[in-house]
């Protein structure tokens, strides 16, 4: 399986949070790849800037690198691909990522059950 994580399952991990299941986990571990994507990044950099989370952007992208994840950057394909999608879904990043998983064929880990509906390249934990 080729996987995207959600940027808060890419946070749970890097945490080592308990809110990350061992299924998740199992579904990590035997991925063949795992993708982060570039706007979990700019999600995560502007929440730390805000306040809302103490990962450094900076330390996000070594704790990528050191656990081997891919970054997967943002095409504009991806970007002109969220305009076909339905509104279930209103947050932006979110919007991106599942954009970024159907167009890429990957399969996109997130514990957002409002995800669900979007496609059968959506994982809820």
């Amino acid at each position: 399986m080729r996987l995207l994580l959600d940027t808060h399952i890419l946070l749970w991990l890097m945490q080592d949070d308990s809110r990350l299941s061992q299924r998740a986990h199992g579904i990590i571990d035997n991925s063949a790849e795992v993708y982060v994507s570039v706007a979990s990044i700019w999600e995560i950099a502007i929440k730390w800037r805000l306040g809302k989370i103490v990962e450094s952007p900076e330390e996000v992208d070594a704790a990528l690198d050191k656990a081997g994840l891919i970054e997967l950057p943002v095409s504009k394909r991806h970007a002109v691909s969220t305009a076909k999608l339905p509104l279930l879904h209103r947050d932006p990043f979110d919007r991106l990522l599942v954009a970024q998983a159907i167009s890429e064929h990957l399969q996109l880990l997130t514990a957002d059950s409002q995800l669900a509906p979007y496609s059968g390249m959506v994982t809820v934990i």
